[in-house]
Formats: C-alpha cells, structure tokens, sequence
C-alpha cells in the first residue's frame, strides 16, 4: 500500500479515509456540464462519466439528473461501488470514517445518499435503512442538509 493514501489511526477512534481527489480536468468538465442549461446537463453529466468512469461526484450528479428513480437508482449504485472500489485503494478496511467534510469522499456520499432515496422510492425499504445506517457510520455527523452543499 502506497504512503499516498492518507487513512489515519488514532487511539482516540476509528480510522479515517480521504479518497484520492479527481483529476482537475474531470472536475472542470463536471463544472462546464453542469453549468448547462437544464435541458442539457443530464448528457452533458453522462459525458463525464463515460470519460471518466471512476469520477464518483459525475455519477451522483448523475443519479441526480435522471428520468426517473430507476435510472436514479442505476446511477448512484453504480457510484456507490465504484466509491467503494476506490476507498479500499486508499487504505479502507470495511469500517472506519468517510467524512463529508472533506471536499474529495463528498462524490461516494452523494450517491450511497442517492441510493438511499432511490431505494426507499421504489419500495427497497432494507436496501434504503442499509444505506442510512452505512452514512450514519461513516459520518456521524451526517445529515441530508449535506446535499444542498453543491461543492
């Protein structure tokens, strides 16, 4: 495992993981796409994603700019494991902190958020308390109003 990957432990609780932050251009290009008109951003978003696959705050984004809860729900999954794929390459061991205070985990907590709506929407109810219970532990301090934070 690479020093890259800062996953802190401390006596006084859990571990933390950081997700490694997004290329720049992703991040631009997510910006630019998102900063079109309504009626455009949902392939503008699809862009992104389709160039940058693991981009985890593309997916989310576009869970939120779907049709309807099932394209919601196949977006932010696919999100969710691709944030999971990405916090076990940064040390994640099954537990411990992701927080939404740091900028770079905000994409994976957007979409297992997203997931857990999209579930609940279309009467997955154990998927959608798995989901709650999952934020809950790896952010205390979670709470919806998060998700009108758009950066």
């Amino acid at each position: 495992m690479s020093d890259q990957h800062p996953v802190s432990m401390t006596r006084s609780g859990p571990s933390e993981t950081v997700l490694d932050p997004e290329p720049p251009d992703a991040i631009a290009a997510l910006h630019e796409a998102l900063g079109l008109p309504p009626d455009e951003q949902r392939d503008g978003v699809a862009g992104v994603v389709a160039r940058w696959p693991r981009n985890l705050e593309a997916w989310a984004r576009l869970g939120d700019l779907a049709r309807d809860p099932i394209e919601a729900y196949a977006a932010y999954r696919a999100g969710y494991h691709r944030g999971l794929d990405r916090l076990r390459q940064n040390g994640w061991r099954g537990s411990g902190l992701v927080r939404w205070s740091v900028p770079q985990n905000r994409g994976f907590l957007r979409a297992l958020a997203g997931l857990s709506r999209m579930a609940e929407a279309i009467g997955e109810q154990d998927e959608h308390e798995r989901c709650e219970v999952f934020l809950r532990q790896l952010d205390p301090g979670w709470s919806d109003a998060n998700l009108s934070d758009s950066h």
